[in-house]
């Protein structure tokens, strides 16, 4: 029985894998790409992004914080994933395909909420500076997007899974002791 295909979670792999490691490289090559880095021509828009959230920038990099990296070391293996989904689900049938779906989005969605906890627990440390409509125009919308899509995939391949796993239910015998 092959899986379900939805093109809008083969979409949203696809298109964020590009944005990820993008923002890896900032994040794996700083200081060469924070602003006065030879390398910054390469993520100028970062030279925003550094100073509304702080966890990207100089402070932080300076006081050897690992979260940024870390959490970017996690996006690689959410991408690898996201993209060994697409492979499965696109390219081999295989009805492995909405398990990976469903686990590197739980996984990007648990990463993300851990993300917005730390804000919220240090009452905004790295980004409490900002006014109103900076936070949300360059921190709330943004990453937001990485709650809803995650969310929503993580809904929609479980109702794939549950139906899944209730169709193969009915086929198998059950067993009374």
């Amino acid at each position: 029985m092959a899986a379900k295909s939805h093109l809008w979670i083969t979409l949203w792999f696809v298109v964020t894998a590009p944005i990820i490691a993008w923002d890896v490289g900032y994040c794996f090559m700083r200081p060469r790409s924070m602003v006065g880095g030879d390398l910054h021509w390469i993520w100028e828009p970062y030279s925003i992004y550094q100073e509304v959230d702080y966890i990207y920038g100089v402070q932080a990099f300076e006081r050897g914080d690992g979260f940024t990296n870390a959490q970017s070391f996690m996006n690689v293996v959410e991408t690898l994933l996201n993209l060994y989904y697409v492979y499965l689900q696109h390219f081999v049938g295989s009805p492995a395909a909405p398990v990976v779906g469903f686990a590197t989005a739980v996984m990007t969605l648990s990463k993300t909420v851990l993300y917005w906890a730390q804000e919220y627990y240090c009452g905004g440390c790295t980004t409490g500076h900002n006014d109103w409509w900076t936070l949300l125009w360059f921190w709330i919308i943004p990453n937001g997007f990485w709650l809803l899509f995650p969310t929503l995939i993580v809904y929609t391949l479980a109702k794939d899974l549950s139906r899944t796993l209730h169709f193969a239910s009915r086929l198998t015998p059950s067993k009374k002791d």
